[in-house]
């Protein structure tokens, strides 16, 4: 990459931490307490590894194929998530090669990636996804529906539920998205004493680009941020 490009990339992730903390410090939080993830959907390996050294160290992808053709060529060791929807028959794919899958949303994905992850003796980490806009487009579980996907799990030995995860629906201003984030940690709150050695409900990744600081005020603890950082998508 172009020295300018690398220095605007840093000033961008300056920025956006800089925004993390003012709001945080509103709401009286500690800027540690939010993970920022730089969302790499059609930006290439090299701006990944320039984030990496800006001080970047968790990346998001929406699709499995472009995790995998990109993770062979980017030495950075950047904790690798998957935060696109994710197809049943994608899973033997994506176990073992991020810290965190931020999608699932159904009964049958999660007794895919049972199956899967006991064939390889794995325990994979996972975000169950919500749809709480009621968007028809938006993949998650409903609401209502979330206790019976946490109770299938749960007999799930080699699935662990981190947190919750969604995509809220893209308002304007952005503070009237702030309901949608407010349900996603009441839902949390809910059920954060689910009784269940597999899961853990600690985590609300919520807010992009758009919204992110609407996010942070209504408890997210992973914010997922790529046009904001890494400029617009071609």
């Amino acid at each position: 990459m172009e020295t300018t490009s690398i220095r605007l990339l840093s000033e961008r992730l300056a920025e956006v931490r800089e925004r993390i903390a003012r709001v945080c410090s509103q709401v009286g939080r500690r800027p540690e307490e939010v993970r920022l993830i730089g969302v790499t959907k059609t930006y290439g390996p090299e701006l990944i590894e320039a984030a990496f050294e800006a001080g970047l160290e968790d990346v998001g992808e929406n699709r499995v194929q472009e995790l995998i053709s990109k993770q062979a060529l980017v030495r950075a060791p950047v904790r690798w998530h998957l935060i696109g929807h994710l197809q049943r028959n994608k899973v033997k794919y994506v176990l073992g090669r991020v810290v965190l899958i931020h999608s699932l949303d159904s009964e049958a994905l999660a007794r895919e990636i049972e199956k899967r992850a006991a064939d390889r003796g794995l325990v994979v980490p996972c975000l169950v996804e919500v749809n709480v806009s009621g968007e028809p487009t938006k993949h998650g579980v409903r609401p209502e529906d979330l206790p019976r996907l946490l109770e299938l799990i749960s007999t799930l030995p080699h699935v662990r539920v981190e947190g919750l995860m969604t995509v809220a629906a893209y308002l304007e201003p952005p503070e009237a998205v702030a309901p949608q984030f407010a349900l996603l940690r009441e839902l949390r709150d809910r059920y954060a004493s689910w009784s269940s050695e597999n899961i853990r409900l600690r985590e609300l990744s919520m807010g992009m680009s758009h919204d992110f600081e609407v996010a942070i005020r209504e408890g997210a603890t992973m914010v997922r941020i790529g046009t904001r950082l890494f400029g617009p998508r071609t």
